[in-house]
């Protein structure tokens, strides 16, 4: 089975940004299936050109071609648009020229290219599985990015018209199954995130992170992903003025490991509040991940206080998990019951830094505890949460499209 997926924000292992479809289509050609990726050139955790431009690569057997996309991804909003449009007019005349294809796969955000998919989708006269990673425009609306009302009617739309025509819909988080069904979803599967334990050594105490960052008899808060709108770093580092005023009984410093559009702000933040326990780092790529975690004490994770975000499972909380680290997790919902049935962390009410600091006063009260919860973390992530099992039932969902008997697509 040949397998075309449409993801302007893939990311091979060897670069920075979520990795899932980069995993997910090495066990599928493991499988001994074909996987063509149509991806940009441009960084989408970044927004800096990709070193290898518009070339096509080969990726642990998994094919990626590079189509152009406009490069001001994080300047402003217009500019996002236009990176979205470019790249979904580039990818379609891209995926035009990828032949035998048996499965087009499209995933959102952003969710224009899900449209290409569906149209590359019918022309070849194949499935199209949409898969839906970010109730994108819901969290637009929500965390206030989209406000025109034009836009947001012409978004919900388009949202509604993927569902519907989508041979299979696939969500990576049960909180996400009752929107799509809602918005006229006819079938639709639970592909959780995850993370595959065997890239992290919960055993690791990270002596090379940590002497390299000089963060010694340090404990190391570590955030890492994305620093953008929605993430509300700015009470993290409210919580990191808490603990600078009043320190726990060891030093506490912030990492934050990553990039966005907010990175500049939140470092001209943190200079202007006088912190001394905070350090931003660039990105690393995914075979770096390992060893940054390996060098915290806790994880952090942490979204905007809004109603909408209890629906979503965040990729970073199953690394951290699969690295053996305790999550601070600053996050409401189904996320939280994750963790809570690991007992793999703390909860801290979002949006409240006097919380989130007495959060992590508790770790570092009792770092044999908070040390157990990493490791029952990583047991729990074994048991329900391994990639490799994610991807296996991925593979037999999509094989099981191909076998049944059907109508040619409509348009």
């Amino acid at each position: 089975m040949h397998i075309l997926l449409i993801h302007q924000a893939f990311a091979a292992l060897d670069e920075p940004g979520g990795t899932r479809h980069h995993e997910l289509a090495r066990y599928l050609v493991g499988r001994g299936h074909k996987v063509t990726i149509i991806a940009s050139p441009v960084s989408y955790l970044t927004g800096t050109p990709s070193t290898f431009g518009g070339v096509t690569r080969c990726e642990s057997g998994v094919r990626v071609i590079r189509a152009y996309t406009y490069q001001a991804l994080h300047k402003s909003f217009i500019h996002r648009i236009f990176s979205f449009f470019s790249f979904m007019a580039s990818s379609f005349f891209a995926g035009l020229g990828v032949k035998h294809v048996d499965l087009v796969w499209g995933t959102s955000p952003p969710i224009f290219q899900g449209a290409t998919a569906w149209l590359l989708a019918r022309l070849k006269r194949v499935p199209f599985l949409f898969e839906v990673r970010d109730l994108w425009p819901s969290f637009a609306i929500a965390v206030g990015v989209l406000k025109n009302p034009i836009f947001i009617k012409m978004s919900l739309w388009l949202e509604g018209f993927l569902y519907r025509h989508a041979d299979l819909v696939v969500v990576n988080s049960p909180g996400y199954v009752a929107h799509v069904r809602e918005r006229g979803a006819r079938r639709v599967e639970l592909i959780p995130n995850g993370a595959d334990p065997q890239m992290f050594d919960p055993a690791d105490q990270g002596v090379s992170f940590r002497s390299t960052n000089r963060l010694d008899d340090k404990f190391v808060v570590l955030y890492a992903g994305a620093h953008g709108m929605s993430n509300d770093l700015g009470v993290a580092l409210e919580a990191a003025k808490i603990l600078q005023d009043a320190p726990a009984p060891s030093e506490v410093i912030f990492v934050f490991l990553g990039d966005g559009k907010e990175k500049p702000a939140l470092q001209k933040q943190a200079a202007e509040m006088g912190l001394s326990n905070v350090l931003f780092l660039p990105p690393v790529p995914k075979v770096e991940m390992a060893a940054a975690l390996a060098g915290a004490d806790a994880c952090l994770a942490i979204l905007k206080p809004i109603e909408e975000y209890k629906t979503t499972y965040p990729n970073k909380v199953f690394d951290y998990m699969a690295a053996g680290r305790p999550v601070v997790l600053a996050i409401d919902g189904v996320i939280r019951q994750v963790v809570e049935a690991a007992h793999c962390g703390v909860f801290a009410q979002p949006g409240n830094p006097a919380v989130l600091a007495e959060a992590i006063r508790q770790l570092v009260a009792d770092k044999a505890v908070s040390r157990q919860m990493g490791l029952a973390g990583r047991d729990y992530l074994e048991q329900h949460f391994s990639r490799s099992a994610m991807a296996g039932n991925l593979a037999a969902i999509v094989e099981g499209m191909l076998r049944q008997p059907g109508k040619p697509p409509e348009m």
